[in-house]
């Protein structure tokens, strides 16, 4: 049975085209107006949804600058920076949520957002939120899990960092407390994330094991590994975006801009649309080529009697004549009646 999930207008599941999901994230960069300018650009791309991050610095960790509260030195973007300033940067207002959300619905866009504590589900009921994303690293927050499964929403549940019993232990708290349908995504939790750790393969073990959707959150460059993730029956696509990576912003290195976006919903739809069936044989737009297939045909004017030799008779496009295997039956014997250059070799020419 083929499972699908609904959020918002959209089925996301594996005989539906690829649902793709432009993360806002930090890259508004403290600025409303650039973040109301991202979800216009989302819904130009043709992107289907946006999705926001719900939290505050003090729901998400508290103000310690200790050793255990920073970022290790070595990380490639975030190398030695304290947990609370780098969410103040990163966190998107609670007062700017409705207006996010009132322009996302205007331009034609599902909106819904990642939780991270019970008042950030409380802002996004009050909004009416369609569906709940579970980032990877709250994965094991089952309360949590439990708390937003409760609102019978669809959940959306990132995977990254996760082994098959943390994931088994999500899924199972999320259908006992009543979540409206569930959706797994492959994620590798490293920003940005090498391709080499995509693990792509992975896609259709998980839907398999849970019997439920299954897409991928990528935080790789640019559109390769998505649009190969589609192959792998991957039916949701998550990916970062911003205006524009110069523009700087604590997630604009691994995000997409516009122009990328946009290339990705193309691309997905063309990766989902290759899949087709399991069909071996000529497809309806082969029709036209097998008429130029090669085949035998008089290719000099014969009279009655004279021989068939490899002068007169050759293997050419188009098709119409005996197949090119028959040359060995058929040369050497001689034709039956006169026949022009240009006609299609048959046996009661022979």
């Amino acid at each position: 049975m083929t499972v699908t999930v609904k959020i918002g207008p959209h089925l996301v599941g594996a005989g539906e085209r690829p649902f793709v999901v432009a993360e806002m994230s930090g890259n508004h960069n403290g600025d409303l107006d650039r973040a109301l300018a991202i979800v216009d650009a989302v819904a130009a791309s043709g992107a289907h949804a946006l999705k926001l991050q719900t939290y505050r610095p003090d729901t998400i960790t508290i103000d310690v600058d200790s050793p255990a509260f920073r970022i290790s030195g070595g990380h490639e973007l975030w190398g030695g920076e304290n947990l609370y300033r780098l969410y103040e940067k990163a966190h998107t207002p609670y007062e700017w949520h409705a207006p996010i959300f009132a322009r996302a619905r205007e331009r034609g866009l599902t909106v819904f957002s990642s939780p991270f504590d019970p008042t950030a589900v409380e802002l996004l009921e009050e909004l009416d939120a369609p569906a709940y994303k579970i980032a990877s690293s709250e994965l094991v927050d089952l309360p949590l899990i439990r708390l937003v499964a409760g609102t019978g929403k669809p959940m959306v549940i990132s995977t990254g960092m996760a082994t098959v019993a943390e994931i088994d232990a999500a899924v199972r708290t999320a259908r006992e407390a009543g979540a409206g349908g569930i959706v797994l995504l492959a994620c590798t939790a490293s920003y940005p994330a090498p391709p080499g750790d995509s693990n792509l393969r992975r896609i259709p073990v998980l839907a398999d094991l849970f019997g439920v959707p299954v897409g991928l959150s990528d935080h790789t460059p640019g559109i390769g590994v998505p649009v190969a993730s589609v192959a792998l029956g991957a039916c949701f696509i998550e990916k970062h975006v911003t205006l524009d990576r110069s523009d700087g912003g604590v997630d604009s290195d691994f995000s997409l801009n516009p122009a990328e976006l946009a290339a990705l919903v193309v691309e997905s739809e063309r990766a989902y649309a290759a899949l087709g069936g399991t069909m071996v044989g000529p497809t309806p737009a082969e029709r036209e080529g097998l008429r130029f297939r090669r085949s035998l045909w008089v290719v000099e004017d014969v009279r009655a009697g004279d021989p068939v030799t490899e002068r007169n008779v050759r293997s050419i496009r188009p098709a119409g004549g005996l197949p090119p295997a028959t040359i060995g039956t058929v040369l050497g014997r001689a034709f039956a009646v006169d026949v022009p250059r240009g006609t299609p070799l048959s046996w009661d020419l022979i």
